[in-house]
């Protein structure tokens, strides 16, 4: 199995495979966004490091001042996503990456890294256990299960935004605040737009397409947050599936 990794950049962004979405004929356009948001971000310091294979290993991290995320903090490094999956488990891929992130963060004389994370494992965040092993700490929270974690390496701290501490909204309707970061996000739309057409339920779907936007978002935010009843529920990506739940559960 290869050891070696890659580092997507300007170069070779077109002929890179993004490792989220791997081939898959249903997610072309989220992939044709996310090529697109890349290429604007590589100039801000933006790194996207994975594993040469066909496999879901990468890490996706940049500059805490331009990430797209309601956190605020001084000369810190944000991760948004460090992901392996199947069959690369257990091969010491996390580490690596997580490993290279923190040499880079130093190497650029940066204060710290922070990350999101939950109490209890969740979907689409990275797992705390996992990173309370390198020395992250719980700096912030919002609501009752998310968490900011930090790596300090100075003794400053970042923390979560105020507007995102209110985790909610005034409108009713099922309400999904998305970024264009995400190659799943426009399938994930498509298949809520059809469901709630279908069945005459309200919604709302509102892009988060600048980073001031995505600095006032109303709740936690990675780059997708649903609220329904005017709270907020979950950072998970919803498919018809698991909007029918999330319905169902709420009444």
């Amino acid at each position: 199995m290869s050891e070696n990794y890659i580092n997507v950049n300007h170069e070779n962004l077109e002929e890179e495979h993004l490792c989220c979405a791997i081939a898959d004929k249903k997610h072309q356009n989220g992939i044709h966004n996310k090529k697109a948001w890349l290429n604007e971000r590589f100039k801000e310091g933006h790194v996207f490091r994975k594993l040469d294979a066909r496999g879901k290993v990468f890490i996706e991290y940049s500059p805490l001042e331009t990430a797209w995320v309601p956190i605020t903090g001084n000369n810190y490094i944000y991760i948004y996503c460090l992901w392996v999956s199947g069959s690369f488990k257990g091969k010491g891929h996390g580490k690596n990456l997580l490993e290279y992130c923190i040499d880079d963060a130093k190497s650029k004389g940066k204060s710290g890294i922070c990350i999101l994370s939950s109490k209890k494992k969740k979907p689409f965040l990275s797992d705390k256990k996992f990173l309370l092993q390198y020395g992250f700490e719980v700096v912030d929270k919002a609501g009752e299960e998310y968490e900011l974690l930090a790596l300090s390496f100075d003794g400053t701290k970042p923390h979560i935004n105020d507007n995102a501490k209110k985790m909610s909204i005034e409108s009713e309707k099922l309400t999904i605040y998305y970024g264009i970061q995400c190659p799943y996000i426009p399938n994930c739309l498509e298949q809520v737009e059809n469901y709630c057409k279908d069945n005459d339920i309200p919604y709302d779907t509102i892009p988060v397409d600048t980073l001031e936007k995505a600095k006032n978002v109303t709740s936690i935010f990675n780059n997708w947050a649903v609220f329904y009843k005017g709270k907020f529920e979950t950072v998970h990506l919803l498919n018809e599936g698991y909007l029918k739940k999330l319905l169902q559960l709420k009444g």
